[in-house]
């Protein structure tokens, strides 16, 4: 009998470890993601804007045939995001590139959102909408917008060609799932939206179009 509980009490000894070792290795997982996710969507970026910068090479050098070919051969690396185009902000550092509005990408949990509303920065006395997060996360793009003062720059670079922008307007707005953009309809102009951290607020920036 005794030797019974002996062998009972190892078996049951025998789980705890196994159960504690497969928590302590879960655990180290799931830290060890966390930490090295940062590298990952950073390198991933990298790739994306990089193919990005090429493909713009060959727009603008379409009439050089085959310095295209040999960008295309030597150069295309496979990428997670086909960007469309790239949103450029010196003063808060931010390099991020856009995806088609159809995109399942086109999505502020994942970068900077066209709005469905937006129009292309081609478009004259059109509406550029972009909207991403602010706070703390990894995906909080716009973390920084509050920083932009009038006469700040913005760029977008689009099928070749380059968009300068400066800010002409700051705002808040109420966060109701609609928001009153005040432009004037004569420029060409592009919205920044994003939410004032930790309020019901919104912040609107509005630039308008100074040269392309």
């Amino acid at each position: 009998m005794e030797i019974r509980k002996i062998k009972d009490k190892r078996r049951k000894k025998s789980w705890f470890i196994i159960i504690g070792s497969l928590i302590i290795v879960l655990g180290f997982s799931l830290l060890s993601f966390d930490f090295i996710k940062p590298y990952v969507d950073e390198n991933t970026e990298e790739k994306s804007l990089e193919q990005f910068y090429i493909k713009e090479e060959q727009i603008i050098d379409k009439n050089d045939k085959t310095t295209s070919d040999e960008v295309e051969k030597e150069k295309k690396p496979k990428v997670k995001y086909d960007y469309i185009a790239v949103l450029k902000i010196p003063k808060i550092n931010l390099e991020k590139g856009l995806v088609e509005k159809s995109s399942k990408y086109n999505n502020i949990n994942y970068g900077v959102q066209i709005l469905k509303e937006s129009d292309s920065p081609d478009v004259i006395n059109g509406n550029v909408i972009l909207a991403a997060h602010s706070g703390t996360a990894n995906i909080s793009y716009f973390r920084n917008l509050d920083k932009l003062d009038l006469g700040d720059d913005a760029i977008i670079y689009y099928q070749g060609n380059t968009y300068n922008y400066k800010v002409v307007k700051k705002y808040d707005a109420d966060k109701t799932g609609k928001i009153n953009i005040k432009r004037d309809r004569n420029t060409s102009t592009l919205t920044l939206i994003t939410c004032r951290h930790n309020t019901d607020k919104q912040i609107v920036i509005i630039l308008e179009l100074q040269n392309q």
